[in-house]
């Protein structure tokens, strides 16, 4: 009799959710200590190659830039289409439907999403680095999309978001398995680093820039997920009665989207649009029957 009320209680439970939670609690401080190494490192560096300055940080990575960009130019549909992976709304949106499965996993974005705003935002004002079509005669590389001129080059913020959202999904999702957790874990890092060199693949930034903002991302990642861990700011995601909340929100995204397929009819914009629907879909089902 016990064994079937706990049996019926462990039913009731989100168990996706409970993984996530317990995935959570094991991550440790020291998980800052790599990529805080590997920034030192990029310090290093540059310091050592006398690039600390604006112009010498665009002198030492200008042949580099103009390789990888005449790279995957050749591939301008590819490259156009994932690097809007890049705007958090189209990631986002892809991940919506965890807030009924693994809505922990969305405290934590939403922290991680605040946090590395914050970081994007005032680092790059910090650094005031300008853009390959501000630095080079932008006739000497190609540039897929709009030309993005301005001094805000250093971190990507796209980079920022790619790997802020794919560090959460890292760790929420780790298999127990030694041989798995490298699977997974090489496989978010190949992801990433595809997605954010698209950057340079557009000409909108240098190659330091996406992979600095990559670590400043993960970092950003991890910093949410210990504020999701520590404090209940986001815990009524968990909380039907306020289902209404996002499905007016996937409204709003959905009309946004369908802007953006306006303005240019891009496949990513048709899947994120899709797994959006899917989402309202799901989540005004689960209300419906609370």
């Amino acid at each position: 009799m016990l064994n079937r009320i706990s049996e019926e209680n462990l039913e009731e439970k989100n168990i996706m959710n409970i993984n996530v939670i317990a995935n959570y609690s094991k991550l440790k401080l020291t998980l800052f200590f790599l990529p805080l190494f590997f920034l030192t490192s990029i310090v290093a560096f540059l310091y050592s190659q006398n690039a600390l300055s604006v112009d010498k940080y665009l002198l030492i990575q200008k042949n580099c830039f103009y390789f990888i960009n005449s790279r995957l130019s050749q591939f301008p549909n590819t490259i156009y289409n994932l690097t809007q992976v890049g705007d958090a709304l189209i990631f986002l949106s892809f991940l919506t439907i965890f807030i009924v499965y693994a809505p922990k996993m969305w405290e934590s974005l939403l922290s991680a999403s605040l946090v590395s705003a914050i970081f994007s935002r005032a680092l790059k004002d910090l650094f005031h680095v300008p853009r390959p079509a501000q630095a080079y005669d932008d006739t000497s590389f190609v540039i897929i999309g709009k030309t993005l001129p301005g001094f805000s080059s250093l971190p990507s913020g796209h980079s920022i978001t790619v790997f802020t959202i794919l560090t959460v999904l890292l760790f929420a999702f780790m298999p127990k398995k030694l041989r798995y957790k490298f699977l997974w874990s090489f496989l978010i890092i190949i992801t990433g680093l595809i997605l954010v060199f698209t950057r340079v693949g557009v000409g909108a930034h240098h190659p330091l820039d996406v992979i600095t903002g990559s670590i400043i991302g993960y970092i950003c990642g991890l910093i949410g997920i210990f504020i999701s861990r520590k404090y209940k700011i986001w815990d009524w995601i968990n909380n039907k009665k306020y289902y209404p909340v996002f499905i007016a929100l996937f409204l709003i995204c959905c009309i946004v989207l369908l802007n953006k397929i306006n303005n240019e009819n891009l496949i990513v914009f048709y899947l994120s649009l899709t797994s959006l629907v899917i989402s309202l879909f799901k989540i005004i089902t689960v209300y419906v029957k609370k």
